[in-house]
């Protein structure tokens, strides 16, 4: 009673409130509350809507599409948490390491400037790099053991999934190596000196100090990078399509193809709910299991 007796004498107060959240209900909650709904129906966003219970998600794991597109998810998936966990780590490091300020803000501003740069952009450079008849790749491996060593690249089965990982090099991402950096600067220098007089220095240093403190910063990028790789679509659209065959498809471009392609969006919003509960499901993992050391104290 209390409260709203509270809530009575402040109504004029939380009256600007009702815009905000009139915006999130139509934006933010209607939108994902709307696709769980369709995706228990055979829809074509036109005609009237056909209940079908399960029957989008049993005919998923039934599409040949679908299953080879996980297994291409979680070759690339694991390689974008691999190397974009690390590598902006060390390079975070390197630079946190730097004893000149100057020289500290130099390469900060070098590995930052590359974000101004759209993503759509890095892409059509890739494929012109990637290209099989003048790509700088190609041209490179035939001046270096002859023409027999030139690749299809995107075009070809065995190569195109490989394209796409080697798509970024040298994997540095500038957001990553600024999040790794604050949180090493977040360290009290007590715990370095400490370190130092305990005879902890480079990768000891790094390994029993460093790592363990910047765990927080590691669950972040974790889900981020999660997220991020779980709804990637849009360079196998943009380069493959999916192809050739199905060497590049993935369950986001599944579901656009169904939705944009094909109609059937019903099948396609049953796409989204399961990759909502796969992130959802490692969301959970890592809050419950990936810590840093101040979370144990």
């Amino acid at each position: 009673m209390t409260v709203l007796r509270e809530f009575w004498h402040k109504k004029q107060l939380y009256l600007f409130l009702v815009p905000t959240f009139a915006l999130l209900l139509v934006f933010s909650y209607y939108p994902p509350l709307f696709a769980i709904y369709n995706s228990f129906f055979q829809w074509n966003g036109f005609s009237a809507r056909v209940f079908i219970g399960l029957n989008n998600f049993v005919a998923l794991f039934q599409d040949t599409r679908f299953l080879n597109s996980i297994s291409n998810l979680l070759i690339l998936l694991g390689w974008g948490l691999s190397v974009g966990m690390s590598v902006p780590l060390i390079v975070a490091e390197f630079i946190f390491n730097l004893k000149n300020d100057r020289a500290r803000y130099f390469y900060r501003l070098m590995f930052i400037l590359p974000m101004v740069v759209p993503g759509l952009v890095s892409t059509f450079l890739w494929r012109f790099i990637l290209d099989p008849n003048v790509g700088l790749f190609n041209l490179l491996l035939e001046a270096a053991g002859g023409r027999s060593w030139r690749q299809p690249w995107l075009g070809g089965t065995r190569t195109a999934l490989i394209s796409f990982m080697v798509m970024g090099f040298p994997w540095v991402s500038g957001v990553n190596v600024l999040i790794f950096l604050a949180g090493l600067q977040g360290i009290p220098g007590e715990i370095f000196d400490a370190a130092l007089i305990d005879g902890a220095t480079g990768i000891d240093r790094f390994l029993r100090i460093d790592l363990p403190l910047v765990m927080g910063q590691v669950k972040l990028l974790l889900i981020l990078g999660v997220i991020g790789g779980l709804q990637a679509y849009v360079g196998q659209l943009v380069l493959t399509n999916g192809g050739p065959g199905y060497a590049t498809m993935m369950p986001g471009l599944v579901m656009y193809q169904e939705a944009f392609t094909y109609n059937r969006i019903g099948y396609a919003n049953a796409i989204g709910l399961i990759t909502f509960l796969v992130i959802l499901f490692f969301t959970y993992l890592n809050m419950r299991y990936v810590r840093s050391s101040s979370e144990y104290y």
